[in-house]
């Protein structure tokens, strides 16, 4: 028998998440993360406006079939998200501790909440057309209804200072409604973005309907902003910096809904509300006789 040594450590190789595959950044260029103390954690990939254009073509291939499953299912869907997040609460709970420096108790606390946050919208998908749907009165034999519909693509800007928390309060509402989804991982914190999106692939999402980035996010912002199949943006983290300004702008050209970034920052441990579903949901408004 060969006498025991030390094993050789493996270190993970994050990638990114589009149409279901992780792929390389198509550049093959990387970018060192590290803790807020400066030690180095991994390389990340670091995504290219390419990456971005193939993120929202497998986003768009991905709609039909996501918006059009029923709300109950969606609902079951992310539940089980939960439950493989849950599985790996203690790698989530490692990255976390690194990536925004606090105690292991701590950054367990914030993977329960980000878990529990995948659970609150789960619960909400087959109840959101209740609170936003209404029948109207009208003056006629008609019946006059409006539902709530998803936009479509959503470019997701996550936040800077919430590298798991924050992320799943911008992303899970987004993906609830219906539409889906091109995610930037907070840059300087990405890694517990990239391990969400193994959760993701392994989950039964399908896929195309989350596509995660990491690099810049004034480099993979403005192509976003300004594609013109994006039907929506979350500028939440573009929020503090002129970035968010021009991004609006850059949205205008195709009317795109717009979710500005909160001007005194986000709670993310509050609660959460209705609001960010509502956001990126469309009210389509039909009219139909009552018959005789």
């Amino acid at each position: 028998m060969p006498e025991h040594t030390t094993p050789l450590a493996v270190y993970k190789t994050y990638k990114l998440f589009i149409g279901g595959a992780f792929p390389r950044s198509e550049s093959g260029r990387v970018y060192e993360v590290t803790d807020p103390e400066g030690t180095w954690l991994a390389n990340a990939p670091l995504s290219s406006r390419k990456d971005a254009r193939d993120a929202v073509t497998a986003a768009r291939k991905a709609f039909p079939r996501w918006s059009g499953a029923t709300a109950y299912n969606r609902g079951q869907i992310l539940y089980r998200v939960a439950e493989l997040a849950q599985g790996r609460a203690a790698q989530f709970a490692a990255e976390v501790a690194a990536a925004e420096g606090l105690s292991g108790a701590r950054a367990g606390a914030v993977v329960e909440a980000a878990i529990d946050r995948l659970v609150w919208y789960a619960g909400w998908t087959d109840k959101i057309a209740q609170i936003a749907g209404s029948a109207n009165p009208v003056a006629g034999p008609y019946f006059n209804l409006s539902t709530p519909e998803p936009t479509g693509v959503v470019a997701v800007l996550a936040p800077q200072d919430s590298s798991l928390l924050g992320l799943v309060s911008v992303l899970a509402p987004v993906i609830a409604g219906g539409n889906t989804a091109v995610l930037v991982a907070a840059e300087r914190a990405p890694l517990p973005a990239l391990s969400l999106a193994e959760v993701l692939a392994t989950s039964d999402v399908p896929a195309g309907v989350v596509n995660v980035l990491s690099g810049r996010t004034a480099e993979l912002g403005p192509p976003l902003a300004a594609h013109q199949d994006v039907n929506a943006i979350d500028l939440t983290g573009a929020g503090g910096s002129p970035l968010a300004a021009e991004l609006e702008a850059s949205a205008a050209e195709n009317l795109k809904r717009v979710r500005r970034p909160a001007a005194d920052g986000e709670d993310w441990s509050a609660d959460p509300g209705t609001s960010r579903l509502l956001t990126f949901l469309e009210t389509k408004t039909v009219w139909h006789p009552t018959g005789v």
